[in-house]
């Protein structure tokens, strides 16, 4: 079908010319720029990287929000022979640093100004860096030598002047050849640079087409917001729209993605399980203000929804109900997303099926799916055919799936990575006789669903020698509506306690009820608060075993967060880094 990344896009850009492909918001409004204007930038920049020395194999990384120039540069680092090496706009220049150092990049190619000063301090002592290249225009940068500071525009001009056809030389680049570097998140420590040869993301692309086959064919839409630094989005959000022919619309932000969603009204959504959450609360919100009529028919049209998901037959009642409650309801709900959602597909960590079933009963289609950097990312999906909500579908074709004697799940396929970068031990220790070692513990069903029941390396050994899921009591306690964030504890240990941070808006209206102040952090120690707490608590240890049940619990002031280190830049918490802060308060609650 297509033997590298490059020639994918270039054979999309000569069928498709002059049709609209990417779209950027320019003072409020979003602007289109065709395929074939993306094909010449690809060209021009590859030439002008060729210039500074780019070759094969080198690594260039990206340091940018997502935007046109993210995609341009993607492919022009791989056009000219080189590796991408994704980076999190998020990071410190400690972090930056680290990736940049393992990486051994040539050079770095970073969007604005604020970001530049990041990572040429992150450049200081780092010899083998060359070149940094600003996308928007700015004030002349200071680099230290041998380190040298290009604009954008000027590297294009550049490449503009040479005439090397990039397209025929894109065509000697092999599947097994890497296409890019994606470090991990970090979740347990630094992170490791997986690399993802041509054939992991084409293959992600091959089972994405299979798997929206029964959407029906159309003119997709994709509206890209989570960071292309992440392999979901790299690979799912950005190199299946080019598979496939479709538009890309970047998101201006997060905080204005209700607007995005009205203007780039996509087809496509990929998101990681957090939105669902936060999604879901702001709808609950909103339909707590209604009135009573529109509280009823809103309930209405989940039960019902809930009904046909669960594959229940709709008594004629139930029938038009549901035909009245789809245009008085979902029609509304449908619209707030820019009312032409085929699919909306949940990657990256664990969802709820609460949150999937809630959408679904909505008329927005949610379809959870599986995977991990190290394979593409994606594994399995699941698909309108037999969708169930509590599994992560069934596996793509042409990946084998097997569970390991201890539950783990092994996977085989070209989706697998080539290895970790500069690390065989721990290269050695997750490709083992051909099988990616996932890490991730699970079943498979009767109907070739894959169910994932937690993380190997995650669970908690209690003293007693009990394996205890933390992830799926974390999941219970930040669906009720106190709690934010939690992290459970107690490995090793007689019995569970947690680590609790309060929803905002609960916490203001318990502040002024209480008459405490908020404006220190003296307030999470306040045991009226912790009586306040409790039922929470209380409630979701009626939904567990006695193993299970949070014995006590510490509320913690501060956030978990990606500028603390307690979260990754997906929104996973850093329990290495949350034990480490608190242990303190951890080993009091056992005293």
């Amino acid at each position: 079908m297509w033997d590298n990344l490059v020639s994918l896009f270039y054979a999309q850009a000569e069928r498709l010319g002059e049709r609209p492909f990417l779209w950027k918001k320019v003072n409020g409004t979003f602007e289109c720029q065709t395929w074939r204007e993306i094909a010449a930038r690809v060209s021009a920049l590859a030439r002008g990287l060729r210039h500074l020395g780019v070759g094969r194999g080198d690594r260039v990384v990206i340091v940018s929000e997502n935007r046109p120039a993210w995609l341009i540069a993607d492919l022009a680092i791989m056009a000219a022979g080189g590796i991408t090496v994704p980076a999190y706009t998020t990071n410190t220049p400690e972090q930056h640093r680290y990736i940049i150092t393992h990486s051994g990049a040539r050079g770095v190619i970073v969007s604005t100004r604020r970001l530049a000063d990041r990572v040429l301090a992150a450049l200081a002592d780092v010899a083998h860096v060359r070149f940094v290249i600003v996308v928007e225009p700015s004030d002349e940068l200071t680099a230290a030598p041998p380190v040298e500071a290009f604009g954008w525009k000027e590297i294009i001009a550049l490449g503009d002047q040479e005439h090397t056809n990039i397209v025929a030389e894109a065509a000697a680049i092999g599947g097994d050849d890497a296409a890019c570097i994606i470090y991990t998140s970090g979740t347990g420590g630094e992170p490791k640079g997986v690399v993802q040869p041509h054939r992991s993301i084409l293959h992600n692309c091959r089972g994405g087409i299979e798997a929206l086959q029964e959407l029906g064919a159309g003119d997709e839409v994709f509206l890209s917001f989570l960071p292309l630094s992440h392999a979901y989005e790299h690979s799912i959000g950005q190199f299946l729209p080019i598979a496939i022919g479709a538009e890309i619309y970047y998101a201006e932000s997060v905080d204005k993605l209700a607007g995005d969603f009205l203007q780039a009204r996509p087809t496509i959504v990929t998101a990681v399980p957090r939105f669902y959450e936060l999604m879901q609360q702001r709808i609950e919100k909103q339909v707590a203000k209604a009135s009573r009529l529109q509280r009823a028919l809103f309930t209405a049209a989940l039960r019902l929804g809930r009904k046909r998901l669960a594959g229940g037959r709709l008594s004629m009642i139930d029938g038009a109900a549901d035909t009245l409650v789809d245009r008085l309801v979902r029609d509304r709900v449908r619209t707030r997303f820019g009312g032409r959602i085929k699919a909306m597909v949940s990657g990256g960590a664990p969802l709820n099926p609460d949150v999937g079933s809630f959408f679904y009963a909505l008329g927005l289609p949610v379809f959870q799916g599986y995977g991990q950097t190290e394979s593409g990312p994606l594994i399995s999906v699941n698909r309108p055919t037999g969708l169930r909500m509590d599994t992560v579908g069934p596996p793509m074709q042409r990946v084998d799936v097997r569970i390991a004697d201890d539950g783990e799940i092994l996977v085989r396929g070209d989706l697998v990575m080539l290895g970790y970068w500069r690390n065989e031990a721990a290269t050695q220790e997750v490709l083992r006789d051909g099988w990616l070692h996932t890490g991730d513990i699970g079943t498979i069903e009767a109907d070739k669903h894959l169910r994932i029941t937690d993380r190997k390396k995650d669970i908690i050994v209690n003293s007693g020698g009990d394996n205890i899921s933390p992830a799926r009591i974390e999941l219970l306690l930040t669906l009720r509506p106190e709690i934010a964030q939690a992290m459970v504890y107690g490995d090793r240990r007689p019995h569970l306690v947690a680590l609790i941070v309060p929803r905002a808006d609960w916490l203001e209206g318990w502040a002024k009820q209480a008459g405490c102040r908020l404006d220190d952090g003296s307030w999470s120690e306040d045991p009226s608060l912790h009586r306040a707490l409790s039922p929470a608590i209380d409630a979701v240890n009626s939904q567990l075993s006695v193993i299970e049940r949070i014995r006590r619990f510490a509320v913690v002031a501060e956030p978990f967060s990606i500028d603390n280190a307690q979260l990754t830049p997906t929104l996973k918490i850093r329990r290495h880094v949350i034990r480490s802060v608190h242990e303190a308060r951890l080993n009091a609650l056992y005293g």
